[in-house]
């Protein structure tokens, strides 16, 4: 998801709101977290980090399923606004976030579409399989998710 966000951006020039920014941290965080987790062979390790992909994950769905309302349901002042970083370097962080999930006019353009959906709309499927994915990796970890032994 992260090598075609790129793509669109750099090869066919379609520049990322605010929203979009977010949800790349998000995922970078799912692939860290992940990362991190599988390189370590001890349960307690296996339990943390499927809880923090679990967090990124829901985070990340929460801000592309808020995009996507925005898509549905564009703002009838349709501004462009600043850019993420130029938010933050203009504007203290407890400004910068409520700025970011009120979204902007490019947060509700649809630039791309794949089978009916937007960027956001396959972000949120993505980020709930992340979630799902953490969900199975808690329920293995835990003594009642583990199949018995039949003798």
């Amino acid at each position: 998801m992260l090598a075609f966000g790129l793509y669109l951006q750099h090869s066919t020039g379609l520049e990322p709101c605010p929203m979009c920014i977010v949800q790349r941290y998000a995922l970078l965080s799912v692939a860290a977290f992940a990362a991190l987790t599988a390189a370590s062979g001890k349960k307690f390790i296996h339990v943390a980090g499927a809880v923090l992909i679990l967090l990124a994950a829901v985070f990340g769905a929460f801000v592309a399923a808020r995009q996507s309302w925005l898509q549905w349901y564009p703002p009838a002042v349709a501004t462009c606004g600043r850019d993420f970083y130029g938010m933050i370097e203009s504007f203290p962080l407890q400004r910068v976030i409520p700025m970011i999930f009120k979204g902007s006019g490019d947060c509700s353009a649809v630039d791309w579409t794949f089978l009916g959906g937007t960027i956001a709309n396959w972000s949120f499927i993505c980020f709930t399989l992340f979630g799902v994915l953490a969900l199975l990796l808690l329920w293995r970890q835990s003594p009642s998710g583990r199949l018995s032994k039949v003798s």
